[in-house]
């Protein structure tokens, strides 16, 4: 909260309190009543003035203040269905950097159904290029492992693992042209009636409730302090120094990515993506939440399940009231929300 906001909040509320008022008037109405001095009655007008004046600059910072509010959810975005709902608000930065993705096979709905969640840094133009075309490659070439999977050695995981990489490239070879450095995290989840598969490149994070309400991790973030990451980039010829955060070259908080050009023919940054697959049958969740890193600033992993988990029955599944809340102390980034509600009876999700 800004200097100008504190002492407009003091002013309303105890300076300008009617009561407060009253007392200051009556008592200089009295003193000038017994003492008859024009100074008092000098002093009287001039209170009045300054209390008139001083009212019309807590009403102007009031509404700055709320005009600073306005700007600051000026790009919120949200998303829900029976089993899934997104929320997704700018906050305090000045762009607004996240996107998201849900793309569901409406042909055939026995085809993963496919969430994700780009954390764009640098500009929008990764993440946007992202969540543009990675649900589809997935789609078209998930597809295309249903028609022939008998016949073939891939999975949902390595194709999720090779899409992802080919992203990237494509990623690098448009921006790099234009010498746009931006880059994205990426974390992707398939999911479908038996199998839950979550890929991750960067610090967003996923993580699932499961049936006795626990916090079951499923995705790992990737950040410059970790041990293997710090000695793959020290390895690359690279550093981390410490700038409020763990930085790589000094300049991006995590060490993984897409996009991020310059760093990447540096070779101290890599897309390769963490892809672990789940059991549903035995962990029975009962959501999934998919979050930028604007919510893990403010939330545990932890603290986020049990706090979704009482918000169930919100028309967001708890997605808009995490992210406001995330906003509400102090998360500095862009904030977004994503909630899988998954069936009680036996563990599916609807596509």
């Amino acid at each position: 909260m800004s200097l100008l906001s504190l002492l407009a909040r003091i002013m309303r509320y105890l300076l300008l309190r009617p009561e407060t008022l009253l007392l200051l008037c009556v008592s200089l109405a009295l003193w000038s009543f017994l003492f008859h001095t024009d100074e008092v009655k000098t002093i009287v007008q001039s209170s009045r003035d300054a209390v008139n004046m001083m009212k019309g600059k807590v009403a102007e910072m009031m509404q700055n203040e709320r005009a600073a509010l306005d700007e600051e959810f000026s790009k919120t975005w949200q998303y829900k269905s029976s089993t899934a709902a997104v929320y997704s608000i700018q906050g305090r930065r000045e762009h607004m950097e996240d996107r998201f993705g849900i793309l569901a096979d409406t042909l055939n709905k026995s085809h993963p159904t496919i969430f994700g969640v780009f954390d764009g840094h640098g500009g929008e133009a990764a993440a946007e290029y992202a969540k543009s075309h990675l649900p589809i490659m997935l789609r078209q070439q998930l597809q295309r492992y249903e028609k022939q999977k008998e016949n073939s050695a891939l999975t949902h995981k390595s194709i999720l693992k090779q899409q992802i990489l080919n992203i990237d490239k494509e990623i690098l070879e448009k921006l790099s042209a234009s010498y746009d450095e931006a880059g994205t995290t990426c974390l992707v989840a398939l999911l479908s009636e038996k199998d839950l598969t979550v890929a991750n490149v960067g610090d967003s994070r996923a993580v699932l409730c499961d049936k006795d309400g626990n916090a079951i991790p499923l995705s790992h973030d990737h950040k410059p302090y970790q041990v293997k990451e710090r000695k793959r980039i020290k390895k690359a010829g690279g550093f981390i120094s410490f700038n409020g955060s763990w930085r790589v070259q000094g300049v991006l908080a995590m060490s993984r990515s897409l996009g991020d050009y310059p760093l990447k023919k540096l070779k101290v940054l890599i897309p390769d993506p963490d892809v672990l697959t789940f059991d549903l049958e035995k962990l029975q969740p009962q959501f999934m939440i998919l979050a930028s890193d604007g919510l893990w600033d403010a939330f545990s992993s932890e603290e986020a399940v049990h706090f979704i988990k009482e918000r169930l029955d919100e028309p967001h599944f708890g997605a808009k009231s995490i992210a406001l809340q995330s906003f509400y102390r102090g998360c500095p980034d862009n904030i977004t929300v994503m909630v899988v509600k998954f069936r009680k009876k036996g563990s599916k999700a609807a596509g």
